[in-house]
């Protein structure tokens, strides 16, 4: 992704944070990716880390209408995702939707209340509603309106050792080039200093 392509999504993100009412706390940590296929507008999404503790995590995230996170699962990570403006689109399959040939029915709780779904049903969740992922249960979400707002509180969260993808062409994190200064400094932006450093 280029810089500037980055700067601009950031800056349509805060724009729809501030209409929705939803404040961000003082140097957010930023996250843009494209999951390394480079085309953000089908495959991205803007990541704010909010609370980053050992015992757990709370992010807020943005995304526009057909613009899929693809299907990943966490071996460790148990996460509620919530739908905070918007409406959202999340499926999700009992094993890799891609390497599976039949698929059973799965136990998954929404708004707290559990329910026997299809693996790779689609649910749609309204403002403030909300879907437990358990580890090792397969997402992928993307939303039904024009913008989406969505939170995750999780236990702790590991981006460079828990995220799985069923595509093995993907990665969490994008390459940036710079053609423009940057508007605030990326998480992936440290993870490739530190790496550099190496």
């Amino acid at each position: 992704m280029n810089r500037s392509e980055v700067n601009r999504i950031i800056r349509a993100a805060q724009q729809c944070f501030k209409a929705n009412g939803w404040a961000l706390p003082p140097e957010p940590k930023w996250d843009v990716t494209d999951f390394g296929l480079r085309n953000f507008s089908s495959t991205g999404l803007v990541l704010v880390n909010l609370a980053e503790e050992p015992e757990y995590c709370e992010k807020v995230m943005y995304a526009t209408k057909n613009q899929q996170t693809p299907s990943h699962m966490h071996k460790k990570k148990k996460e509620d995702i919530i739908c905070r403006a918007g409406i959202l689109a999340v499926r999700v399959w009992g094993q890799d939707p891609y390497g599976a040939s039949s698929q059973n029915g799965m136990e998954v709780r929404v708004n707290g209340v559990s329910a026997l779904m299809a693996s790779g049903q689609t649910i749609s969740l309204q403002p403030g509603e909300r879907i437990t992922i358990e580890p090792g249960m397969w997402h992928a979400f993307s939303p039904a309106t024009a913008e989406c707002i969505i939170s995750e509180v999780s236990t702790a969260n590991d981006d460079l050792n828990d995220n799985f993808f069923s595509d093995p062409l993907i990665g969490r994190f994008s390459e940036i080039k710079e053609d423009e200064p940057a508007i605030v400094n990326l998480v992936s932006d440290n993870i490739y200093e530190k790496r550099d450093l190496s």
